[in-house]
């Protein structure tokens, strides 16, 4: 695997929820620079020395409700 993607978004308490696309990884940051932290570090944990992607592809998602 040269990549993984995670799927970024806003938690309705504040801050981000972040979750891997085709591996059971979850974290969770109250930044953008504690979020890069807590995903490589939760990429770490989850895959063994050596076989771990090369880069982490952050995919941030917002949701918008709007009135007609």
């Amino acid at each position: 695997m040269t990549e993984i993607i995670f799927v970024v978004e806003e938690a309705p308490e504040g801050g981000f929820l972040a979750r891997a696309v085709g591996a059971s990884i979850f974290t969770e940051a109250d930044s953008r620079d504690e979020l890069h932290a807590q995903v490589r570090d939760a990429v770490r944990c989850h895959f063994d020395e050596g076989l771990s992607p090369r880069l982490i592809r952050l995919h941030f998602v917002r949701e918008e409700v709007i009135a007609v």
